[in-house]
């Protein structure tokens, strides 16, 4: 896989970044979805959720938050759990601007914030800025070991890098590059993870198809967003069902 990422970009280099640029310039830049970002409920077991990430998990491409991936997520899980639920999220975040994020939004000296499931959604914005395999699982661990301590130790469900290679709104042989590195993340996300307990890697083998996106061609639409949710609705409760 690397290889092959590098030979292409060796024999195309000039073709991607030109690719690149004008996708770039083309693309059509859509608001984050509106609606509340934290809030309860439910009526059963108690249930503390934070939802983290990108402008995937911010509902970029929705207008409402009901539509997206958190909203979505949190009405399966309030069939089940009263949900206690945040939504920590912005557009343009790769997993350093995440570590930073969370400590910006949860900086109270010596406090302890109580969590049990945190879902994160990172990692196409260090695809595209052709971040290091190393530096990635750096960031990684980095956003593990803070919750690990200041959110008493909770299960993390890393959302996988999707398949960027079928975004509609990249053209070949870009997609494909991207895919790959995409790919090699998602290889150094899955080794960070083996060595915690209590994180996992969610991901899917349904092969994606156009009404999966929204307007943009780069972001999840409503009916992308209910696979999702689903998804990671299925692994919350086998975390649950396993305790």
């Amino acid at each position: 896989m690397i290889i092959r990422w590098l030979l292409l970009t060796l024999l195309c280099g000039p073709l991607l970044l030109w690719q690149a640029k004008r996708a770039r310039k083309r693309a059509l830049y859509l608001p984050e979805a509106l609606g509340r970002r934290s809030g309860m409920l439910g009526n059963g077991e108690p249930l503390r959720l934070l939802i983290c990430g990108d402008s995937a998990a911010a509902g970029v491409g929705l207008s409402q938050q009901e539509q997206a991936f958190c909203g979505q997520l949190v009405d399966l899980l309030a069939e089940r759990y009263q949900v206690n639920w945040q939504l920590v999220a912005k557009t343009g975040l790769d997993s350093a601007g995440l570590n930073t994020l969370l400590q910006q939004s949860y900086s109270h000296p010596n406090a302890v914030y109580k969590l049990d499931v945190v879902v994160v959604s990172i990692g196409v914005n260090d695809v595209t800025a052709r971040r290091s395999k190393a530096e990635f699982q750096k960031q990684i661990r980095v956003l593990l070991s803070r919750l690990a301590t200041d959110f008493t130790n909770p299960y993390v469900l890393f959302s996988a890098i999707p398949p960027m290679q079928h975004f509609t709104a990249l053209p070949t042989p870009l997609n494909y590059w991207l895919g790959l590195k995409a790919a090699m993340l998602n290889q150094a996300l899955a080794t960070e993870l083996s060595n915690w307990p209590k994180a996992q890697l969610v991901y899917s083998d349904l092969p994606f198809t156009a009404d999966m996106f929204a307007a943009d061609g780069f972001h999840p639409s409503e009916s992308g967003c209910k696979i999702w949710a689903q998804l990671v609705f299925d692994a919350i409760e086998r975390i649950v069902n396993t305790k």
